[in-house]
């Protein structure tokens, strides 16, 4: 028989918002062959950040070529690259008028760079576009290719985000191919290559963890200067995925801040809805605050 997680709590709760802002940014994507990691990653937030306009990017296709027992992304054989995609999606930021753009990814194994050229020419677009805007990316592993990864840092995005996703126990049965250890490296040279640029990681709770190996993970990552800290609930997407283990508590979520700020990040945010992206704008003006007052 297939293990049931326990029964989803009333603070789960996803605020339907469908105004025009939503209906013209669905609309934006679908004209311009855009991918949003809202829609595809079946965020709950998606129609609260639609409704305030800020969406982020999906580049490089909508085919993972790793599965992780989390993810709702699609996986298998990606396309063929697409070398219009950085202007697309620089022009549809242009039009919705951000501020703040979210670059991230599937993972693409099958690039000799992983897609970091791609990564890159989209932050120079958006910047030729939107010169006031700050752009994030929310990257891969890259497969520990260093010299990717100097790609990315050498374009100089205002935020570098690369989630560790989950406690070092667990890491090998939550992602596919990609390692915990490799992960604090690439957060460890990230900040190396750039060191003004402000670093950023995120924990999914629910899958098995222990409260003491959150707190571990909180001080990995501070002992490889990781600046942001995101926290969430892991929600099982489909009935083919991890079944949660656990609902956490909004109180525990607000200790866990706690316990991160106490930690030194700059930035902590969580609750049971937050996601990697999830009042980014926000997080890159308190990063850079506090980095000046460093």
């Amino acid at each position: 028989m297939k293990k049931q997680g326990p029964k989803k709590p009333d603070w789960i709760r996803i605020k339907l918002t469908t105004g025009e802002n939503y209906t013209e940014i669905k609309d934006m994507m679908r004209s311009k062959t855009l991918h949003t990691v809202c829609e595809e990653a079946r965020c709950p937030n998606i129609y609260e950040c639609w409704a305030n306009r800020t969406a982020t990017f999906m580049i490089l296709g909508d085919i993972c070529t790793r599965a992780c027992r989390f993810c709702a992304v699609n996986t298998g054989m990606p396309t063929e690259l697409d070398l219009q995609e950085p202007e697309r999606v620089a022009e549809a930021a242009e039009r919705m008028g951000l501020r703040h753009c979210v670059i991230t990814s599937v993972a693409r194994d099958d690039l000799q760079d992983g897609g970091a050229s791609i990564f890159a020419a989209t932050i120079h677009a958006v910047r030729k576009r939107l010169p006031l805007c700050s752009v994030e990316v929310l990257i891969p592993d890259f497969v520990g290719n260093e010299e990717a990864l100097k790609v990315v840092m050498d374009a100089k995005p205002d935020i570098l985000n690369h989630n560790v996703e989950t406690v070092e126990r667990l890491s090998d049965r939550v992602r596919a191919k990609a390692k915990y250890d490799r992960t604090l490296e690439l957060l460890r040279r990230a900040k190396t290559m750039q060191p003004k640029i402000p670093s950023k990681s995120s924990i999914m709770l629910g899958v098995g963890e222990e409260w003491d190996e959150i707190l571990k993970t909180m001080d990995d990552l501070r002992a490889h200067d990781v600046d942001i800290l995101t926290i969430g609930q892991y929600l099982q997407p489909t009935p083919k995925h991890l079944v949660v283990e656990k609902y956490y508590t909004p109180e525990e979520f607000a200790l866990l801040k706690e316990e991160g700020l106490k930690r030194g990040f700059s930035h902590v945010e969580s609750g049971p809805l937050v996601r990697s992206s999830y009042h980014a704008h926000e997080q890159v003006q308190s990063a850079q605050k506090n980095l000046v007052q460093a």
